[in-house]
């Protein structure tokens, strides 16, 4: 038989959805699964976009710009705009997905071999990304003592070497919540220009901060003309994952010309999506308002919840949402395979992701798993309830 590739071997599964086989084989057994692993929201995708979708007069389902319907990047111009981001047409490209601006932004500034530093916990899919272009992580720990604050910049500093080029952040991130201050920021912008290296910030969930706290983009801190990538999507936004639209959003020259070559490869972005993403720009602002309190309520829920069960320690995110909690557990993995093939309340249990999948560093993120609190409150209590019984049952065994 021909072997597959080294390449193919070491690409890591997805910590969000390796268990999914499990939770499969539990409803198979009428168990109901309560999902907490994915950041699929619940909320309705914006009406504007399927009924442009219905209003569509197009008789071919055709190729659209490499870049994205030209309409589109103008409304996007228009989006930035009204969230303090002043861009030109130029400086952004549509994507299939956040998931291809990440991969088009590595492999458009790092080389098989470089290095990106990354605050960890980190979305795994940027572990994905890198482990496919043959980029190596250098990861800095980010401490759940304190909600996963930007770790020291002594730490960065020390972190790079001559093959690192970037450093990668989500905000606010994915999987920890966290909201990082305008002088996190700036740090890691003397950092970069000292060193020269791109930062690339995963941006998709500006939308969701909480506290009256705001959110700051990379785009807007002087000196990062030529040093910022912004990573962005329409999936969390308006709750519209499987439109698979999203962002890649840069003034230098040099990076969006490599960018659309490989976009050119893959010829262009989903074209029907482009119509809907297009009408969901025209949203209210009455629409984030109620999400957002729809939101703030459901994470105040988890917290409080959670920090009611003892030996749970749980961080409460100032943005996105997700938190990234400790439990009085041995191994993440293990319990989050286990509440699926053994645990159940009432033919009841909850799917987590086991926070390894996080980290790049080994034996980190063991007693520590992601929740994603985008079930409607009732069900997130149940969850909760669930859990709660799931660690006494656990700590027996």
């Amino acid at each position: 038989m021909p072997n597959i590739s080294t390449r193919g071997k070491n690409m890591p599964a997805s910590p969000i959805r390796k268990l999914v086989p499990y939770a499969e084989a539990a409803k198979k057994r009428g168990i109901k699964v309560y999902h907490l692993n994915i950041g699929q929201p619940d909320i309705k995708t914006p009406a504007v976009a399927w009924q442009a979708i219905k209003n569509m007069k197009m008789e071919v389902l055709a190729y659209s710009h490499t870049a994205g319907n030209e309409s589109y990047r103008k409304k996007l111009l228009q989006y930035y705009k009204g969230v303090g981001i002043d861009i030109d047409i130029d400086n952004l490209v549509v994507t299939t997905g956040g998931s291809e601006a990440l991969y088009f932004s590595l492999f458009s500034c790092l080389d098989a071999g470089d290095e990106v530093i990354i605050a960890e916990p980190f979305y795994a899919n940027y572990n994905g990304f890198s482990n496919a272009g043959n980029i190596n992580v250098k990861a800095v720990t980010a401490s759940i003592e304190n909600g996963f604050a930007l770790p020291p910049i002594n730490e960065f500093e020390q972190a790079i070497t001559p093959k690192t080029k970037a450093i990668l952040i989500c905000n606010p991130s994915n999987p920890t919540g966290y909201l990082y201050t305008k002088e996190e920021l700036y740090a890691l912008r003397d950092i970069a220009i000292k060193h020269n290296l791109f930062l690339i910030a995963d941006e998709v969930y500006r939308e969701f901060t909480y506290d009256d706290q705001q959110h700051f983009s990379i785009l807007n801190i002087e000196g990062l003309e030529e040093n910022a990538i912004v990573i962005d999507s329409v999936s969390k936004r308006y709750s519209a994952c499987g439109a698979r639209i999203g962002s890649v959003v840069c003034r230098n020259t040099e990076v969006m010309e490599a960018i659309i070559k490989f976009a050119q490869a893959r010829l262009s972005p989903p074209s029907l999506a482009q119509v809907a993403a297009e009408a969901m720009v025209d949203v209210e602002a009455s629409y984030f308002n109620s999400v957002l309190q729809e939101y703030t309520q459901r994470r105040n829920t988890l917290v409080n919840g959670l920090r009611a069960i003892e030996g749970v320690v749980c961080p409460k995110p100032g943005g996105a949402f997700y938190a990234t909690v400790q439990l009085p557990i041995d191994n993440s993995d293990k319990f989050c395979q286990w509440l699926l093939e053994k645990f159940n309340d009432n033919n009841e249990t909850i799917m987590l992701a086991p926070a390894t999948g996080f980290y790049a560093t080994e034996d980190k993120g063991t007693q520590e798993v992601r929740i994603a609190y985008v079930l409607n409150e009732t069900d997130l209590k149940r969850s909760i309830e669930i859990l709660k019984k799931a660690l006494v049952s656990y700590a027996l065994l």
